[in-house]
């Protein structure tokens, strides 16, 4: 299963209509997390590093855009609070 990042332009997250999206926020921490729905999110602050099962590691921050599919089992490893907006498809 892939992460995928990209770097979109003000643009891109209009058209996307990301800002109408809810907004979640956590502090600096460390969870396991399933995702039984694909989540698309944009990152106003923080860093984080996710552990994929076979072991991959992918770190993103303020300012990615991040797609992660169905079925993903991952641990979230917050290093600075996170506030994003989000969007189950």
């Amino acid at each position: 299963m892939k992460i995928e990042i990209k770097k979109p332009s003000d643009q891109d997250l209009e058209k996307r209509g990301v800002f109408s999206w809810p907004i979640w926020e956590k502090e600096k921490s460390r969870f396991d997390w399933y995702y039984d729905r694909a989540e698309e999110c944009y990152l106003l602050e923080g860093k984080v590093v996710v552990e994929i099962q076979d072991g991959e590691k992918v770190e993103f921050e303020k300012g990615d855009f991040v797609s992660f599919p169905k079925g993903l089992s991952c641990i979230w490893d917050i290093k600075t609070p996170v506030k994003k907006h989000f969007n189950f498809k």
